[in-house]
C-alpha cells in the first residue's frame, strides 16, 4: 500500500511540473520526464506491456503523441550514424526549433503543444485513478 502512495505522489509531482511550464522547450522537458516516470515505474506496466491482463485500452489513443516528445528529447543530442526513423527525425529537428526559441505554427509540436499539455492531464487521471483505492 506505501509503495501505491509514494508511485502516486511521485506522479502528481512529476504532472505538477507539466502544468506549470511555461509554453516554451521546458513544457516538452517536463512531460519527457513524466512520461520517463511513467516507463520506468513498474506499477504501470500493465498499461504499457502487452499480456492477458494488459489495460492499454484504457491510456489514451494519443498516448504516443507523448511518447514522440520523449523520445525527441531523449535523441535531441545524440549523435550516431545509425537510422533512427523519419519520426524520430522529424522530432529532433522541430524539438531543437524549439529549444533554440525558433517557433512558429508549421512546427507540429510546437502547435500542439497545449494539446500535448491535455493528453498528459488525460494520461495522468487515468493512472492516479488506478493508483486510488476503491471506496467500499
Amino acid at each position: 500500500m506505501e509503495s501505491k502512495v509514494t508511485t502516486k505522489l511521485a506522479l502528481a509531482r512529476k504532472f505538477e511540473k507539466v502544468k506549470k511550464a511555461p509554453a516554451s522547450f521546458e513544457l516538452f522537458v517536463s512531460i519527457h520526464d513524466f512520461i520517463k516516470h511513467i516507463e520506468s515505474e513498474s506499477s504501470f506496466n500493465v498499461f504499457l506491456k502487452g499480456g492477458k491482463a494488459a489495460r492499454r485500452k484504457e491510456m489514451p489513443l494519443k498516448y504516443f503523441t507523448l511518447q514522440q516528445i520523449y523520445q525527441g528529447i531523449e535523441d535531441i543530442d545524440l549523435v550516431t550514424t545509425d537510422d533512427l526513423g523519419h519520426d524520430r527525425y522529424v522530432a529532433i529537428r522541430e524539438l531543437s526549433l524549439i529549444r533554440k526559441n525558433e517557433t512558429s505554427e508549421s512546427n507540429s509540436f510546437w502547435k500542439r503543444r497545449e494539446a500535448a499539455r491535455k493528453l498528459a492531464g488525460d494520461v495522468y487521471r487515468t493512472l492516479e485513478a488506478y493508483l486510488s483505492p476503491v471506496e467500499a
